[in-house]
């Protein structure tokens, strides 16, 4: 079996993004390591870029609905209240590009040993085609009072707020690093890694 088709057995479990990533980095990692590769593969400057070939790699994404309740209080009296119902998709990974040659060390057995940074929250979008403004209204005892312009878009941050809240602790950070670790192993070991080990930089 060759190099190519073993590498794309071991990702196909993966996310197809990730495996994108990682068979376009080995496919250039193999095309200029000659016969000194797997020498080369263990020189920890090396890891660093192959690893950093993938960028920032974004691991996991979650679609998220939330109804946020928000009321404004009028002067001198009366409220406006809104309900939103947001649809969002909130994407969590590792920035690679945060790795350092002290963050990749040769253990005596061979191994690899590598810090990688913590997973955060990489970006919450609002699906506007899916997000809407479920209810709003003014107190009925004041009639008067002007709906707030701007009312829509204070809902829509705090929505964004609890919706990043909501992925936490659904566990998307935990699950980022060990997609991220696995992604990485991958990739390290078909090319030539006899083994992989993963610590959290400090």
């Amino acid at each position: 079996m060759s190099q190519r088709t073993a590498m794309g057995l071991v990702l196909s479990t993966l996310l197809v993004f990730v495996v994108g990533v990682a068979v376009v980095a080995l496919r250039d990692f193999n095309g200029r390591k000659g016969e000194s590769g797997a020498a080369k593969l263990i020189d920890p400057p090396a890891v660093i870029t192959q690893i950093q070939g993938l960028r920032e790699l974004v691991t996991v994404k979650y679609g998220i609905q939330k109804v946020v309740a928000l009321e404004e209080k009028k002067v001198p009296f009366g409220a406006e209240r809104m309900l939103l119902f947001v649809q969002a998709e909130v994407s969590g990974g590792i920035d690679l590009s945060q790795l350092r040659e002290e963050h990749v060390k040769v253990l005596p057995d061979g191994a690899l040993a590598i810090a990688l940074p913590s997973a955060t929250i990489t970006s919450v979008v609002i699906d506007d085609t899916q997000t809407r403004v479920w209810d709003r209204s003014i107190t009925w005892w004041t009639p008067w009072v002007p709906y707030n312009p701007d009312l829509e878009r204070q809902a829509r941050l705090m929505a964004k707020s609890d919706c990043e809240k909501a992925a936490l602790d659904m566990g998307m950070l935990v699950q980022a690093r060990r997609n991220a670790e696995e992604a990485i192993r991958a990739l390290l070991l078909q090319a030539g890694a006899r083994d992989v080990r993963f610590l959290d930089a400090t």
